[in-house]
């Protein structure tokens, strides 16, 4: 039995790597993919081609280093997913669809090695969809993936695109969760200065993907669909206003594809917790539902929580939203009851 003064904590929101993967650009015959850079120990560089990307260390590929800060930073599970720019929608589909393939099986080989501290999340080639929904089904059925990560936007199409529907209607069958996070962000080449992409055209991508899913009536259509957005949502909750009153002020041009207003789908979708401030934090509580938000990290990079947890656990929230907020949202946006983590951990949970 653990301590009850802890409330068991889910970080839905966390990216890793395998430790090695192929010369990707060997294997397709062409370049703009990243490769590691081992440079020095439990250091690498990811590389786009000879261009560099990031610095990442150890805690990124191995699994017992990222146990180890996290039985430091009292985190019990974390959903793993892949580092965004491995995505490659741009890439061939069929490109796509093996480096998803690799990724995918270093995931379910992690969650199976540690199946009671991960719970993987695996990445499709989107830019293909009768491909996509191919290894959706692998994920979920093969692998025994929670569900998917994908993309705010698909290279030329945003979330409504009608050629995506297939993508969504499989993962609401299949009852996978959806985890969209954002990437290749607008009016990058605007922005060359003060790290802005990252700081301003992030926040911007998920609001697009949130407001292309609504006006889009994918939510309408699936209702049974799971879909989280990271970064709290983006500026979505601090603009709601402002989208609730452009539908309301000029139905002719957003009603066109779903004649319901944005706010039937609030309490429709789930967003991370990661907003770095109490005010966000209340606001996306009252604009997203106490039920829909769930704590993320963006674990190992700079823009995370670098003490996961600290920002729910500073509020003046009673002991049920916490616990909402740190594991219960969670359970119930991936489908897994207690029950697997009573099992797996020996864990007694605070009663709901």
């Amino acid at each position: 039995m653990k301590d009850q003064s802890h409330i068991f904590t889910i970080d839905i929101h966390t990216h890793i790597l395998p430790e090695k993967w192929p010369d990707l650009k060997e294997r397709y015959g062409y370049g703009g993919f990243i490769r590691l850079e081992h440079h020095k120990p439990c250091c690498a560089r990811m590389m786009m081609d000879d261009q560099f990307f990031r610095e990442i260390q150890s805690n990124c590929w191995e699994p017992n280093a990222r146990i180890k800060e996290c039985n430091h930073s009292h985190v019990d599970v974390q959903v793993i997913s892949t580092v965004p720019v491995m995505f490659n929608y741009w890439a061939k589909p069929n490109d796509t669809h093996d480096l998803s393939k690799i990724l995918n099986n270093h995931i379910a080989s992690v969650v199976s090695d540690y199946p009671d501290r991960f719970i993987g999340l695996g990445t499709l080639p989107m830019q293909a969809p009768d491909l996509a929904v191919k290894e959706l089904e692998r994920c979920v059925s093969e692998l025994g993936l929670a569900g998917i990560e994908i993309g705010t936007h698909i290279n030329d199409w945003n979330l409504d695109a009608p050629e995506l529907f297939p993508i969504f209607e499989a993962a609401a069958d299949l009852g996978a969760a959806v985890f969209v996070h954002p990437w290749d962000m607008m009016g990058k080449a605007k922005m060359p200065k003060y790290w802005l992409p990252w700081l301003v055209g992030m926040p911007a991508e998920t609001s697009l993907a949130i407001c292309s899913m609504i006006f889009g009536g994918v939510f309408e259509k699936l209702p049974n669909l799971k879909v989280a957005f990271a970064h709290g949502g983006g500026s979505f909750p601090a603009t709601f206003g402002r989208v609730q009153h452009g539908f309301d002020v000029r139905p002719d041009l957003c009603a066109v594809d779903n004649p319901n207003p944005p706010e039937k789908y609030l309490g429709k979708f789930y967003c991370d917790s990661l907003v770095h401030s109490p005010e966000s934090l209340n606001l996306l509580l009252n604009v997203i539902g106490e039920d829909k938000i769930m704590m993320g990290t963006d674990y190992p990079f700079p823009l995370g929580e670098n003490e996961p947890g600290k920002l729910i656990h500073s509020m003046p929230y009673d002991t049920q939203l916490k616990e909402k907020l740190l594991n219960s949202n969670a359970m119930n946006w991936l489908g897994i009851d207690k029950k697997h983590f009573v099992i797996q951990q020996n864990w007694d949970f605070i009663d709901d």
